[in-house]
């Protein structure tokens, strides 16, 4: 794989000469995130770059290309009884591991199991100088450009092109269960709250359609106990559920509204909209469906401690994530320019001033 990551050097190399932007793509599963791209930009393929490089069992650490379809790495860690903690949502069968951290996209265990920001040790990036650089390392005590690597984590590719990624990763939990019972949305942030303060095996927490779901996983004596304490009905076939809401399968997400995503408090109250609701991540991601002004939104998710965006649908031509201070902004295009000074990768997807 050294000739096709030289290959890709080329073409940065080649475009940065020609002063011709380009628009870096994986899979395709994730092109509805951000804003609108211009789609005659010159592509930067990074689907054929795949390929695991190297798996330790024992020490927990994974190494893979970017290019590597997500469903290719949960099958070599499966067989090791592992996984990837942060349950990374798939779009599509295409879905790859440099696509997850360049969206920052983690499941419903992310307060519990981390993101995927939190687990990557290291990673190898072409910046906008044509220079294949690597950062971090395999290890957890090797922090060596730790905070470079983590930068990439929502990045959507605008300071360069992922092209390797070491990760954490974790075994399976011994045990899994999901409780369901029937309540209105305020109560249900407000048990999910509750529960998640506690010193229990929680690993999810979602309401929807006024059902609220817990997911208990580890050890079976601590599931069961803790089955036992909080009661509720067990869902059958639980693990379909969870894979449909990681993967934004459910009937909740099948509309033609705008879909708008709240990082938010989780004990912050629910506003008052028109549209329909889902609540992820024991009350800190909420996922609205309905059309709404931006900076309507904004004003709310600054209300609940957080920050909203707009992930899908609606207009696109204008800015889709949550405006940052003026401090985070020049900060922003501080590092576009020392990892990207032409302007070459995925120019505007962020946003319009990047």
């Amino acid at each position: 794989m050294a000739d096709m990551a030289n290959l890709l050097v080329e073409q940065v190399l080649a475009a940065r000469e020609q002063k011709q932007p380009l628009r870096i793509v994986g899979g395709g599963s994730k092109n509805f995130m951000g804003r609108a791209v211009d789609m005659s930009l010159s592509e930067l393929s990074l689907a054929e770059h795949s390929g695991i490089v190297s798996y330790h069992p024992v020490e927990l650490v994974l190494t893979a290309r970017a290019g590597t379809p997500l469903i290719e790495l949960e099958a070599a860690l499966a067989e090791h009884n592992q996984m990837l903690s942060f349950e990374p949502p798939r779009f599509g069968e295409g879905s790859t591991l440099g696509g997850t951290l360049a969206t920052n996209m983690s499941g419903p265990g992310r307060p519990w199991w981390s993101s995927v920001r939190d687990q990557v040790l290291g990673i190898r990036l072409i910046n906008g100088y044509g220079e294949h650089l690597r950062f971090g390392g395999q290890v957890m005590k090797n922090v060596a450009g730790y905070d470079v690597s983590r930068l990439q984590a929502g990045a959507l590719g605008t300071l360069g092109a992922i092209t390797e990624v070491s990760l954490k990763v974790l075994p399976k939990p011994g045990s899994t269960r999901t409780l369901v019972s029937d309540c209105e949305l305020g109560e249900a942030v407000s048990i999910m709250n509750q529960r998640a303060a506690q010193p229990k095996p929680i690993t999810a927490a979602c309401w929807l359609d006024n059902r609220l779901y817990i997911r208990l996983s580890g050890a079976h004596s601590a599931v069961d106990a803790t089955a036992a304490q909080w009661g509720g009905e067990e869902l059958e076939d639980a693990d379909a559920f969870w894979q449909q809401l990681r993967d934004q399968q459910l009937d909740f997400f099948s509309t033609e509204q705008p879909l708008w995503r709240f990082s938010v408090n989780p004990t912050a109250r629910m506003p008052q909209l028109s549209g329909g609701w889902l609540v992820d991540w024991g009350g800190a991601q909420r996922w609205y469906s309905g059309a709404a002004d931006f900076a309507e939104m904004e004003q709310i998710a600054k209300a609940a401690g957080g920050q909203v965006s707009l992930f899908r649908g609606g207009d696109r031509s204008g800015e889709v994530m949550h405006s940052p201070s003026p401090a985070v902004q020049v900060l922003q295009q501080r590092l576009k320019q020392a990892f990207d000074p032409d302007g070459l990768f995925n120019p505007g997807r962020l946003y319009s001033w990047m």
